[in-house]
């Protein structure tokens, strides 16, 4: 029996796109060859990178807009590195909300000056930020727009003026925003598009070739655009289920169908948090996740009668992170609607036993 996965990543993904991609590694395309055998060069797979990349741009709505889509190796842990090896100049901005954004600031300082505007540190992260500024004079300003760990998520498009870069891997393609807003994008897959071992980067052409270093070729963003993701041999298979789970979005009908849903989901499992005397949310509630719901139980003594509910319920990875402790449920576009009603009767069948 499938289980309800609650997995913050390697995430679930769509069961036709494992069903698809289940019948690629036998035989790909008719070709009596898999795909994970057949060259990266081939015009078999050269198309997928294409379709992969067009469905990308599509998705976002920024389609002849000066942006290039790139799948590139090395998780967003290696963007942190990239964004400021091809876009600090001499100093940036940086909002921490968690230990991701956290980490992109590290990785930043080896490059330049380093300005955090602002963090929520002094809550363990449970909310985002508010009425901060940005100095007009920095390369750019880098936010991550969910927090997996610390289930808070960026509801607004920020506009200060300055290039806007954001990491956006674990609520990519999953709610509307205006991605024109954007000048760099990455995500790493396996959160909500495919599995681990390709991350997406949308990047606006104008804003590269402003800094005064040598970049690295497999660091240099113009490099992989001019190559168009094939400067070394890419992540074959992982590109190509990222591609079917784009397309799996696109017949659904796109990001403002999905975000419907995700909307749901968040509202039924949110909803019981709140009501359920047993449970406690952890981020600020005008800030929680739709992604990455973190909740804990207001009394830890029971938390056997709990673990054993969900687990019973058939239910996997709602374990929280140790930063945080409790629980946490994270209800990436693939995760049916269902799955949360089965969580959801555990935690009423747990108000009941307790």
């Amino acid at each position: 029996m499938k289980k309800h996965n609650f997995s913050a990543g390697p995430c679930i993904l769509p069961q036709e796109v494992f069903q698809k991609a289940s019948e690629a590694i036998i035989d790909f395309n008719g070709l009596g060859l898999s795909l994970i055998e057949i060259s990266h060069r081939d015009k078999n797979f050269i198309e997928v990178m294409d379709n992969a990349q067009n469905l990308a741009l599509e998705l976002l709505g920024l389609e002849n807009k000066g942006y290039k889509a790139l799948f590139l190796q090395g998780g967003a842990s290696t963007q942190f590195l990239n964004v400021a090896y091809n876009l600090l100049n001499e100093k940036a901005a940086y909002l921490n909300t968690g230990t991701w954004a956290s980490k992109a600031i590290k990785e930043a300082k080896l490059f330049g000056e380093l300005i955090e505007v602002a963090s929520s540190k002094d809550q363990n992260f449970n909310y985002i930020p508010k009425g901060f500024s940005v100095p007009s004079d920095v390369d750019y300003l880098h936010v991550t727009t969910n927090n997996t760990i610390f289930g808070t998520q960026i509801k607004q498009d920020y506009d200060f003026g300055v290039p806007l870069v954001a990491d956006m891997s674990s609520d990519i393609f999953s709610c509307q925003r205006d991605f024109s807003k954007y000048d760099v994008i990455y995500a790493g897959a396996q959160k909500n598009m495919g599995p681990a071992g390709t991350t997406l980067v949308v990047v606006k052409e104008d804003v590269l070739g402003k800094v005064e270093r040598v970049i690295p070729s497999m660091l240099d963003y113009q490099v992989h655009i001019d190559k168009d993701s094939m400067f070394n041999t890419p992540p074959v298979f992982a590109v190509y289920v990222s591609m079917l789970t784009l397309q799996w979005l696109k017949d659904l009908g796109g990001i403002q169908a999905i975000e419907k849903i995700n909307q749901e989901k968040a509202d039924l499992l949110y909803d019981e948090i709140d009501r359920n005397p047993l449970f406690k949310g952890f981020a600020a509630t005008e800030d929680r996740s739709n992604m990455n719901a973190t909740f804990n139980l207001t009394d830890d003594t029971t938390k056997d009668i709990f673990d054993s509910l969900w687990k019973e319920a058939n239910i996997n990875g709602l374990n929280g992170h140790r930063s945080v402790g409790g629980y946490r449920a994270s209800m990436y576009n693939a995760l049916p609607l269902n799955s949360v009603e089965v969580l959801v009767q555990a935690m009423q069948e747990f108000e009941k036993r307790a």
